[in-house]
C-alpha cells in the first residue's frame, strides 16, 4: 500500500480506477450490459482516435525510442530466451519423418512425442511461475534453461522409442516454465506506449525460433546425424543465455513487489501469511478471468499448432516439394507471423487488444483454403500474418487481465493449460489424415473450426488494455483537494512518466462491483 497523500486530477485517478477487477457479479443487469459491450467496446471512438497523429499509428517502432537500456535489456532476455524455446520445440516438429525412420516408428507414433511436450508443460508452468511471482524470475530463468541444455543433450543420444517419448515428456516439464517467466522479464518495465509492439515482437520470438530451425535444419542436412546435431546445437545455445541471465538484477517492477511484500510481513511466519492473503484476494477477483484466460489460451493455441506442427510434413509428402521450395514456404510462413504480429500488435494500443485479434482471425480464415489446396509463399505467408498477428497481442492481453502479483503464474499457466487442451493437435490431424488421405482437407476443416471457436472467444472476453503491470495496480486511488496548481502538475507529470512511483491513500473500503 503506498503511503502518501498528493493530489492529483480526477482524470488520472479515474483512468487508474477503471483498470481495477473486482469480483464478477451475475445480476441480469450486470450480464446485460457486458453482452451490449461487448460489441460496442469493439470500436474505440473517434474522439479517441482524434489523440494520435497518422504517423504514431502507422509507425510501430516509434512507440521504441521511449525505452532505456535497462528495458531493452530484460526485453531481449526475455525474447531470446523465448525464441530458443520455440526452436527446442520445432527441431521434433521439422524431424518427424527423419525420427520416425530412426527409431522405425509411424509419424503418428513421433506426434507423440509433441504432445507430450504439451501436455506437461502446464505442471512446469505451476512450478516456475509460483516460485517466480514468490522469490523472483532469475533463478527460474536461469534452472529452465539449464534443464533444457541437459535434456537436448539426452535427446540426441536416445537410441529406442521409448527413450524418446521419457525425454521429451522431462523437456515439457522444464519448458513450462519459459513463457512465463521471459514474458513478464521483457514487458514488466516497459513504457505503456511501447507495450504494443514489445508484446508483437516478443510473441514472434516463437516465429522466429520456427524460422531459425528452418534455417539450420538445411545447415545441418550436410550432416550425418542431421536431428541430433540439431539437438545437440539448441543445448549449446542455452549457455549463453545462462550467463547473460546470472550478471542481471530483478526487473524494477518485482523488485518493487517484493519491497511492498517484506513491507507487510515483517517475518517468515507473516510472509507466508501475506502470500496466503494476496493469493485468496486474487483468486477472488481473477477467478473467472483465469478460466477464460485458459480456454482463450486452447484456442490460440490448437490455430498455431495446428497450422505449423503438420505443415511441412504436408508440402513434402502431398505436394512433392523438395527440400529447398519447402524451406522457402516455410520461412516466408514465419515472415508473415513476424509482420502480422508486430503490425496488429502495435494498432492493438489504439483499436484495442480484442478488435486486433478479431481482424487476425478474419485475415487467416479468408486464406485457409488457398493455404491448404494451393500452398506457396504468398498463401503461407498470409496465413500466418492472421494467426500470428492475433497472436501478437496474447503476451501484453493476458498481463493486463492476471493479477499483477501473480503474472508470470497465471500467464504461464493460463498459456500452458491451454497448450494441454490442444496438445493432440498433431495427433489429432494425423489420425483425420489417416481416413482422408488429404493433409490438405484435413487442416483446412481443423483450423475452420478453430478460427470460428476464437473469434467467438474472443468477441464476448473481457479486456484491460492500458492498465498498469506494477503491484500498485489493484490499489484504489482517491481524489484530495488540490491547493496549488503547479503541485498538481507536478504529480501529473510524474504520473505520466513513471505510475509507480505517484503515491496516494487508498479509501478504507473498497467498492466492490
Amino acid at each position: 500500500m503506498l503511503e502518501s497523500t498528493h493530489s492529483i486530477d480526477s482524470t488520472a485517478v479515474n483512468e487508474h480506477n477503471k483498470h481495477i477487477i473486482r469480483p464478477p457479479t451475475f445480476t441480469s443487469k450486470a450480464i446485460k450490459n457486458y453482452l451490449i459491450t461487448r460489441f460496442t467496446s469493439l470500436w474505440v471512438g473517434t474522439e479517441e482516435l482524434k489523440k494520435y497523429t497518422w504517423y504514431e499509428v502507422l509507425n510501430p517502432f516509434h512507440p521504441l525510442l521511449e525505452l532505456n537500456l535497462h528495458q531493452w535489456n530484460f526485453f531481449f532476455m526475455g525474447f531470446w530466451c523465448w525464441t530458443l524455446d520455440a526452436l527446442d520445440f520445432f527441431i521434433t516438429s521439422l524431424n518427424v519423418t527423419a525420427i520416425s525412420e530412426s527409431l522405425n516408428k509411424s509419424t503418428k507414433d513421433v506426434t507423440w512425442g509433441i504432445t507430450l511436450v504439451l501436455m506437461l508443460r502446464t505442471v512446469g508452468a505451476i512450478i516456475f511461475g509460483l516460485i517466480g511471482d514468490t522469490y523472483g524470475r532469475k533463478w527460474p530463468y536461469i534452472i529452465n534453461l539449464i534443464l533444457l541444455c541437459v535434456l537436448q543433450i539426452g535427446t540426441g543420444f536416445v537410441k529406442t522409442y521409448k527413450e524418446f517419448l521419457a525425454v521429451r515428456a522431462l523437456f515439457g516439464l522444464a519448458m513450462g516454465g519459459v513463457v512465463g517467466i521471459c514474458s513478464q522479464e521483457a514487458l514488466s518495465d516497459s513504457p505503456p506506449k511501447a507495450r504494443g509492439v514489445l508484446s508483437g515482437i516478443f510473441q514472434q520470438g516463437y516465429a522466429f525460433g520456427y524460422l531459425l530451425a528452418v534455417v539450420f535444419q538445411r545447415a545441418f542436412e550436410r550432416t550425418t546425424k542431421v536431428w541430433q546435431n540439431m539437438f545437440f546445437f539448441s543445448a549449446g545455445v542455452s549457455v549463453i543465455f545462462i550467463i547473460w541471465r546470472l550478471i542481471n538484477p530483478e526487473t524494477e517492477s518485482f523488485q518493487r513487489q517484493r519491497e511492498r511484500a517484506l513491507k507487510n510481513a515483517k517475518s517468515k511466519k507473516s510472509q507466508l501469511a501475506e502470500l496466503k492473503s494476496s493469493a485468496s484476494k486474487a483468486l477472488k477477483n481473477y477467478w473467472l478471468i483465469i478460466i477464460y484466460l485458459v480456454v482463450l489460451m486452447s484456442g490460440f493455441n490448437f490455430s498455431s499448432h495446428g497450422s505449423q506442427d503438420l505443415y511441412p510434413t504436408m508440402l513434402t509428402k502431398q505436394y512433392k516439394f523438395s527440400d529447398d521450395k519447402a524451406t522457402v514456404v516455410n520461412v516466408c510462413a514465419n515472415l508473415g507471423a513476424m509482420t502480422g504480429g508486430i503490425v496488429l500488435a502495435h494498432l492493438s494500443n489504439f483499436i484495442g487488444r480484442r478488435t486486433a485479434i478479431i481482424i487476425g482471425n478474419i485475415i487467416t480464415g479468408a486464406f485457409i483454403y488457398p493455404w491448404a489446396f494451393k500452398p506457396m509463399w504468398i498463401t503461407a505467408f498470409m496465413m500466418q500474418f492472421g494467426i500470428q498477428g492475433a497472436w501478437g497481442m496474447v503476451p501484453i492481453h493476458l498481463s493486463e487481465l492476471s493479477p499483477p502479483q501473480f503474472r508470470a503464474f497465471v500467464v504461464g499457466f493460463a498459456y500452458q493449460l491451454g497448450n494441454l487442451v490442444s496438445s493432440a493437435s498433431s495427433t489429432i490431424e494425423a489420425t483425420i489424415e489417416e481416413k482422408l488421405h488429404d493433409y490438405g482437407k484435413t487442416m483446412a476443416i481443423f483450423i475452420g473450426a478453430v478460427i470460428g471457436f476464437l473469434l467467438l472467444t474472443t468477441l464476448f472476453g473481457p479486456e484491460n488494455k492500458g492498465a498498469t503491470l506494477g503491484i500498485e495496480r489493484d490499489d484504489e486511488y482517491s481524489i484530495f483537494d488540490v491547493e496549488d496548481e503547479d503541485e498538481e502538475e507536478e504529480h501529473r507529470s510524474k504520473l505520466d512518466d513513471k505510475h509507480g512511483d505517484i503515491t496516494l491513500e487508498k479509501p478504507e473500503t473498497e467498492h466492490i462491483v
